[in-house]
């Protein structure tokens, strides 16, 4: 076979698009990937720290179970909307790759089936070493004759009379199946010969999911294992020809603009609306063992489901429980990454007001390595200063307790206006939201619900205070949630400042948002949907010609995803201009870099560690005259032109030094980096010298500083006493 036919084949079992070399449009071609491929080689890098040994055995069963759920929502959101797309017109393709809905489902269908392997033997790996430590999962098999005794009882006891069977027949119809909650199936045969499905839910709040054995310190059985070990005696006068236990994952793309009327509560038609998801048809259906054919045929019809979408698992169907297993094991430090506590920044004196140090200077702060609290101390005396006309903020997610939440109900009923965005659309956490925009409006605060036919996700605080010579603003802008939780898990800035311009465009934000309207145009912050695609890619001009002009030029961009086609094409353009240009994508990256003639001035890694790399930073330009932005924004088409999003310039020189420091360590980042290559896989970084974990050396930066600003004010404090 020719050569380039072998590499042809090779690139596209890999979800790169392939096609003949033969106009400029088609030269593009080759430096796709499939957003949703794109995706899967994300998860399937997550998989890998499951995988390695230098992570902490509890660690590693924790990224199993991300893996999973992790590829839950991908099959409720991305493989469901696709399932939409084929429902309405077969012919949509993807603007990238010219592949169909059905061809990309197709592939993500092969390509799960692949990991999933993987992942079921990660999982027996590190249940293995688990079981070395005095934990184990068994099943009857392994049981010891008083072991099943003890089960049989419980069985009998705590299960029995609490399970609510089903025999599908003629009266009694398939019963509904919960999204991602497990069910015991038995086909049964009746004494004429005719089979029948027997089904027991096994997801019960009322029975632990992990047993645990009598006499026996450490052993443990899943209580669906039991119930479907036990389920022949549920049903008794059948004989049990075969039995599994299944999880069906349903659909959660739902369009809740395209349902909405005008004339209903937006509110209650959200709530309504999440009730109406429960019930979206099935996307995938996992078994647990192998049953007859014509049995999984039978299923598949009841549920609606193709065989393709059926998926065998050697692993347990749902491994949540594995944060139970991890507790049991606390007592073991070196099965958990070592004990890392957010540090007060170094930006900030304490025993000061906060708004006034902002005041002074430009303040940033770096999640999870530095505390949020500083901004919570804003929020607080905000609510108490009398000089605070309002606070105004764009809620997206929030933490089920939330000290943000308090401090809003705190300014409103001091007198101060407080006025609300909460989007009521941030995916699988709306009925969250909805309970908290109905505490802030019982409070006194201005709720506003989003816009029409676009989410807000921006991350902007806006603070309005009179001041001695009128009207002053403190700005914080974020790159990622109001949440304090995910403020010591996800890595995030927080840029806190009284620029008076940036303040003033902020207002203008909520001006707009609060009339229903989006912002047509802004001098200082980018703000989608009109005002962020076009600077960008203005930006990427403007690099493009200075190195035309025989200057340096560069870009250097960290995000989530990268898939908007208009900035991937200006991307491809500088790179063929010689711009060099470096890319930290977490995870889609439409992009393929390292392809000759079109992104060979291209370098792209992705960070998957102990922490989840969340923040956004976009650098365009050399020496003085480069740009720094920190963003809410990935560049995704439902970012960039979809959806109300802003993005902060950082004007001032420490932070914008600061920034370039932590994007240089991340790129030389050799521990849990993996680079991408010309053919769109991904490889670990060579650890060649020193090892750099970037996560690791951030958090260590910020304990320094924390030691040094500490001393500082030891020092101060002895000087005073004398």
């Amino acid at each position: 076979m020719p050569a380039g036919k072998t590499e042809e084949r090779r690139r596209a079992k890999k979800g790169v698009c392939v096609v003949r070399v033969k106009t400029k449009e088609e030269k593009m071609d080759n430096i796709y990937m499939n957003r949703e491929l794109s995706w899967l080689k994300f998860n399937e890098r997550v998989l890998e720290e499951a995988e390695n040994n230098e992570v902490p055995l509890c660690e590693r069963m924790n990224f199993v179970s991300i893996y999973q759920s992790n590829l839950d929502e991908f099959f409720m959101v991305r493989v469901g909307s696709l399932q939409d797309q084929m429902l309405v017109n077969q012919k949509i393709k993807d603007n990238k790759t010219k592949m169909t809905s059905e061809e990309q489902i197709g592939a993500i269908l092969k390509e799960v089936k692949r990991l999933n392997r993987r992942k079921d033997a990660a999982y027996k790996s590190v249940m293995e070493k688990v079981a070395e430590y005095g934990i184990r999962l068994i099943d009857f098999a392994s049981a010891k004759s008083d072991e099943k005794k003890f089960l049989e009882q419980y069985f009998n006891h705590e299960i029995v009379p609490l399970s609510s069977p089903t025999i599908v027949g003629k009266r009694q119809p398939f019963p509904f199946l919960k999204n991602e909650e497990i069910y015991a199936v038995v086909v049964l045969e009746t004494r004429s010969g005719k089979e029948r499905i027997g089904i027991i839910p096994c997801t019960n709040n009322m029975v632990e999911r992990l047993i645990e054995l009598p006499g026996n310190k450490g052993r443990y059985m899943l209580s669906e294992d039991l119930v479907l070990h036990y389920i022949g005696k549920v049903f008794k006068g059948y004989k049990v020809k075969g039995k599994s236990l299944i999880r069906v994952v349903r659909n959660a793309d739902i369009d809740a603009d395209a349902l909405y009327d005008e004339d209903l509560d937006y509110r209650e038609f959200m709530a309504d609306l999440m009730k109406e998801r429960k019930k979206l048809s099935p996307v995938r259906l996992d078994l647990s063992r192998e049953i007859d054919g014509s049995v999984v045929e039978a299923l598949c019809r009841y549920l609606d489901v193709s065989p393709e979408r059926v998926f065998r698992s050697e692993a347990p169907l749902d491994l949540s429980f594995v944060y139970k297993i991890q507790d049991l094991l606390r007592m073991n430090p070196e099965l958990f990454y070592g004990k890392r506590v957010p540090q007060k920044s170094a930006s900030f004196r304490d025993g000061e007001s906060i708004m006034k140090q902002i005041a002074e200077a430009d303040k940033l702060l770096s999640y999870p390595y530095e505390s949020i609290r500083p901004f919570l101390r804003m929020l607080n005396e905000a609510a108490e200063d009398d000089s605070v006309i309002s606070i105004k903020m764009t809620l997206y997610r929030l933490a089920k307790q939330s000290k943000i939440i308090e401090a809003l109900c705190e300014a409103a009923e001091n007198g101060k206006e407080v006025v609300v965005l909460v989007e009521l659309r941030a995916r699988f956490d709306e009925e969250n939201n909805i309970r908290w925009s109905r505490m802030l409006e019982k409070a006194g605060c201005q709720i506003i619900y989003g816009l029409e036919g676009y989410k807000v996700h921006s991350k902007l605080c806006l603070i309005t205070r009179k001041g001695e010579h009128g009207i002053e603003y403190i700005t914080q802008i974020g790159t990622g949630n109001y949440n304090e939780k995910t403020a010591r898990l996800y890595t995030d800035l927080s840029l806190m400042t009284s620029n008076e311009q940036i303040g003033i465009n902020a207002a203008l934000v909520f001006q707009a948002l609060a009339k229903g309207e989006i912002v047509e145009e802004s001098e200082h912050l980018l703000v989608a949907p009109k005002c962020l695609q076009a600077p960008v890619i203005r930006m990427i001009e403007e690099e493009i010609q200075h190195k035309k002009n025989g200057e340096d030029a560069y870009i250097g961009l960290k995000l989530n995803s990268l898939t908007d086609k208009k900035i991937i094409d200006k991307l491809v353009e500088a790179s063929q201009a010689g711009v060099h240009i470096d890319m930290i994508v977490r995870g889609i990256c439409c992009l393929i870099p390292g392809v000759k003639g079109q992104t060979e001035n291209i370098r792209v890694i992705s960070i998957v560690g102990r922490f989840l790399e969340h923040s956004r930073i976009y650098i365009f330009g050399c020496g003085e005259r480069t740009k720094y932005y920190i963003s809410s924004a990935d560049f995704m088409t439902r970012n960039t032109v979809k959806r109300v999003e802003v993005a902060a310039p950082v004007y001032s020189k420490a932070i914008r030094a600061r920034l370039r420091a932590m994007f240089d360590l991340m790129l030389n980042d050799n521990k849990k980096a993996r680079e991408e290559k010309a053919d769109g896989s991904y490889e670990l970084v060579k650890c060649e010298g020193e090892p750099v974990n970037s996560q690791e050396a951030l958090y260590q930066e910020a304990y320094d500083r924390a030691a040094v600003r500490n001393a500082g004010s030891a020092a101060e404090s002895t000087e005073e006493e004398k």
